[in-house]
């Protein structure tokens, strides 16, 4: 039977997000890629998607990697390196995730991004008692925080008002794509739709570790789920660092 009823085009691509503000793609350095050639399969893979600058993340955490800018610009030099080998190209820049646990210190050496964002994640089990004055610390230095996957703190889940409460203090909130399709489990993909549907979230990225995290975020895009779920949010990812 003809229908007059048009289905809407699917969008099957990430450009309309664009920059990458959180990925595990340089190698050898944390618990995401391994290896120079695992890097570039993830990266070219997300640049398929429709991703065209990347801000790679690794972790900054004393218990289980203590990186700095040196272990860091050494990990972004090799990667560069070996694209260039392969007649790759890539808009590569390095911050990182900052874990804040007892030994965080507040100071001019964090791995910041431009305009002296600061990306901040805490341990999963419980909020860092002094998580506020942290932030409150890191404002006074000039930083403007960013919380990583808020979405993903169990803690949380049955206490939104506290999400409010970073909101107000000045904290910009991160999601994660892979928090939308239920990766994480049913928790942290209900915490994810409340901040969505509260317009709390600024940013959004990947948080791409390995490949079986591409493969889950290459079905949701290419498939146009992700696009129906978020793409017309105002996420500022473009804004504050394309």
């Amino acid at each position: 039977m003809f229908s007059f009823f048009k289905r809407k085009p699917v969008v099957d691509h990430i450009e309309w997000l664009g920059v990458d503000i959180h990925a595990h793609l340089l190698p050898g350095i944390d618990d995401g890629s391994p290896d120079v050639d695992t890097s570039i399969t993830l990266i070219t893979g997300l640049q398929a998607l429709g991703f065209h600058k990347f801000i790679c993340t690794p972790h900054i955490f004393t218990e289980l990697y203590p990186n700095n800018k040196q272990t860091i610009t050494a990990a972004l030099t090799n990667l560069k390196a070996g694209l260039a080998a392969k007649g790759l190209e890539a808009d590569l820049a390095a911050a990182a995730e900052h874990m804040v646990d007892e030994t965080f210190v507040v100071g001019p050496d964090l791995m910041a991004f431009p305009g002296k964002y600061i990306l901040i994640e805490m341990s999963y089990l419980s909020e860092h008692p002094n998580i506020e004055q942290v932030i409150f610390d890191l404002q006074l230095q000039g930083y403007y925080v960013i919380l990583a996957h808020p979405e993903r703190y169990t803690f949380y889940h049955n206490n939104y008002p506290r999400f409010n409460r970073l909101k107000d203090m000045g904290v910009l909130f991160q999601l994660n794509l892979l928090s939308l399709s239920g990766y994480y489990g049913k928790g942290v993909k209900q915490a994810a739709d409340y901040l969505i549907a509260n317009h709390i979230y600024d940013v959004a990225a990947t948080d791409m570790h390995h490949e079986r995290h591409l493969k889950v975020l290459d079905q949701m895009v290419r498939s146009g789920k992700l696009y129906q779920l978020v793409g017309n949010y105002e996420f500022r990812n473009k804004q504050l660092f394309g």
